[in-house]
């Protein structure tokens, strides 16, 4: 069986399959080389966290391909284009610490003001002042999936009200669990608002001028999603009038230009998205690659299956 993969180290989690299972012919293909081989061959194929090229072109001559497996929760280049014998899974859960604990870091860096004070210790001044702080504080979670619980998981020391959002109510083992139609009304009690949405057409500008004029004022927005959710010309006119702060590890546009207007916009901390690249989702993302070839191979069902827009 041919599998294309993104990297050697997902092929080395590759070696060693039980016995009985057909033979793996395992490429590494990470997008940046030429194609290794005819894509018509290969049936299952792990694509690199950076798409590759024409990824319509690339799926439209893969005709053997069963299943296609993502690295990342997102799959919005690939959900258009699988071919129709084939299914798509993504990483759902795979990334889940690392963002959590970037969401986390993100919020204590900016309203403990971090960044300014490594700013300060850069010129070797003393910024004496007092700052803000999580304790006491409401978080909205925008997007309350596998994330968003471990994130609540994690802010359980902190002191903090947390509200969940989904896009439909629902029970949960940790409380309610708000939809997105009640967001007018969650969004002025929020001292911090987290967006942890999948990109989607429902999702494309949710975060947009009249969202963000519901957020109190001296609210931080971290977006932990996709930069297609924020309507960044909004947010930039908000982080301006010094109203909102924000902390982002997406962007409208990846890698950021150094012109853009975000790099100098007052309030706002940005890490070029790095959240979940940590050596957990590296492991994590071994044993998922693993288990799911397996799981192929013997014709048991596929996790993180991907059905309508997910």
């Amino acid at each position: 069986m041919k599998i294309w993969v993104a990297s050697q180290d997902i092929a080395d989690a590759l070696t060693g399959l039980p016995e009985g299972l057909p033979a793996l012919d395992c490429v590494v293909y990470d997008g940046r080389t030429p194609l290794p081989g005819p894509p018509e061959d290969v049936e299952v194929w792990v694509p690199p966290l950076v798409p590759v090229p024409d990824i319509p072109g690339l799926l439209g001559r893969m005709t053997s391909l069963r299943l296609l497996q993502t690295v990342t929760a997102g799959v919005e280049p690939y959900l258009p284009h699988v071919p129709p014998k084939a299914v798509l899974c993504n990483a759902r859960g795979v990334h889940d610490a690392g963002t959590a604990e970037w969401a986390v870091g993100a919020m204590i860096a900016m309203l403990r003001e971090f960044p300014d004070f490594a700013a300060a210790q850069a010129r070797r001044e003393w910024t004496y002042h007092h700052t803000g702080v999580l304790a006491d504080s409401t978080v909205l979670i925008v997007g309350y999936g596998s994330i968003g619980e471990a994130l609540e998981r994690r802010l359980a020391g902190f002191e903090v009200d947390i509200v969940r959002v989904a896009r439909t109510a629902r029970g949960n083992v940790h409380g309610h669990v708000h939809g997105e139609d009640e967001l007018p009304a969650l969004l002025p009690e929020a001292d911090v608002v987290v967006l942890l949405v999948p990109a989607t057409p429902g999702t494309a500008g949710l975060v947009d001028a009249g969202f963000l004029a519901r957020m109190k004022d001296g609210a931080l927005l971290v977006n932990a999603a996709r930069g297609s959710v924020v309507d960044a010309d909004a947010l930039l006119a908000e982080l301006r009038a010094g109203r909102l702060r924000a902390a982002l590890d997406v962007t409208p546009v990846e890698p950021l230009p150094s012109d853009h207007p975000l790099w100098t916009a007052p309030g706002v901390f940005i890490t070029p998205h790095i959240a979940g690249s940590t050596p957990a989702s590296v492991r994590r993302t071994r044993k998922l690659v693993r288990e799911q070839v397996i799981r192929h191979l013997t014709g048991r069902p596929l996790d993180n299956m991907i059905t309508g827009h997910y």
